[in-house]
């Protein structure tokens, strides 16, 4: 598996499409494939994208549902996904309780993720740094 960080709008799934190739990628945005798709992704032998993580966490979250309790089954089965996820820990802490909910799950999830994940690039302004 691999995660892809960084901060909004610098170029993250332009970043994996470059490097993987756009045809080889099933991108799912803001949502996880469902058994059918991943089915599909392995027996085409595509890579599943999961694009925008921190959007579908959101959604979970606003839904009363428990992120981690879909993700992590999803990332054990699908070990040779990507994950990219802006990193939204930075800046103002949130007056929202949700908001500071969604802040804190998300970058708990990142470093899950970043545990198991074989490698951790971060984007900024389009170019990678590998810091796993």
């Amino acid at each position: 598996m691999k995660l892809v960080i960084g901060g909004y709008a610098q170029g993250k799934l332009c970043y994996v499409l470059q490097k993987t190739g756009e045809a080889d990628c099933m991108i799912y945005d803001a949502s996880l494939p469902d058994d059918t798709q991943q089915k599909e992704a392995e027996e085409s032998n595509r890579i599943l994208v999961v694009n925008h993580l921190h959007k579908w966490i959101r959604e979970m979250l606003t839904a009363g549902k428990e992120p981690e309790q879909l993700l992590f089954p999803f990332l054990r089965k699908n070990q040779n996904c990507i994950v990219i996820c802006d990193e939204i820990g930075n800046g103002i802490v949130p007056i929202d309780p949700l908001e500071r909910e969604y802040r804190e799950r998300t970058g708990r999830i990142l470093i899950e993720i970043a545990k198991q994940a074989d490698e951790v690039v971060r984007i900024i302004c389009g170019i990678g740094q590998k810091i796993k």
